[in-house]
């Protein structure tokens, strides 16, 4: 049976390749974010939506998903951290996410049973260097999901990705020689970077019925970086 999908963002990377996926399924699949043209290009229809600055969105009466994708990679020594740095990353990753789903929640609310999905990073679970302002920014995407999967449940399930570096442009200046995407490879366990079209497969888990006994969770497609250690 066909699903109504609102996806936030979605016009590159993890979320392209989601909504190619949802689409193929013969979902019904609509989007807000900033640049139309990726997203129109698949069958999808558009509207504008700025993280920074959310407004009114238009949505159906009825809505079995929402996925949130606006994302940043700010990544300093924290010396060099602004207040302006963590201000921007809190309202792209977490305030921009509470806002669209307060506006979709009764969408949400009038499905027989609906899925949440939000993004975090492996940088929370795995402490790393230089990633002080996005980590904060997702540790609090993480706890609003799991406050949210309380409050919302039995009847809106709501669950997080939390990959590590994966092959999209929003990790490009992290790619963007043999020798950088080498490197990152070799830093994961599994000894490769993440692919877009896997972790949108774990999307289309998350919103199914196959997913129907989980919530609260944080999935960690992430190479074994968080996880173990092969020394």
């Amino acid at each position: 049976m066909s699903r109504s999908i609102l996806l936030i963002g979605g016009n590159s990377g993890i979320g392209l390749a989601t909504a190619r996926l949802l689409v193929s399924k013969g979902d019904k699949v609509l989007a807000a974010a900033r640049n139309a043209a990726p997203l129109a290009d698949v069958g999808v229809p558009v509207q504008a939506f700025d993280a920074c600055s959310p407004g009114p969105l238009d949505l159906p009466p009825v809505l079995d998903g929402l996925v949130y994708f606006p994302g940043s990679i700010t990544l300093k020594p924290f010396h060099r951290l602004t207040r302006e740095d963590f201000l921007h990353d809190f309202q792209v990753n977490c305030l921009g996410a509470a806002e669209t789903i307060r506006q979709a929640l009764p969408s949400l609310k009038a499905a027989p049973s609906a899925s949440i999905v939000l993004f975090s990073t492996v940088a929370v679970a795995q402490g790393m260097p230089f990633h002080a302002s996005i980590a904060a920014a997702k540790g609090a995407v993480e706890g609003l999901a799991l406050s949210l999967a309380a409050e919302l449940a039995p009847k809106i399930r709501v669950n997080v990705i939390a990959p590590s570096l994966t092959d999209t442009p929003l990790a490009g200046t992290l790619l963007n020689t043999e020798a950088k995407r080498e490197a990152a490879a070799k830093r994961h366990p599994l000894q490769r970077i993440g692919d877009p079209g896997q972790v949108a497969e774990l999307a289309d888990f998350l919103l199914s019925d196959a997913s129907a006994f989980m919530t609260g969770q944080i999935l960690r497609p992430d190479g074994g970086l968080s996880s173990i250690r092969t020394f």
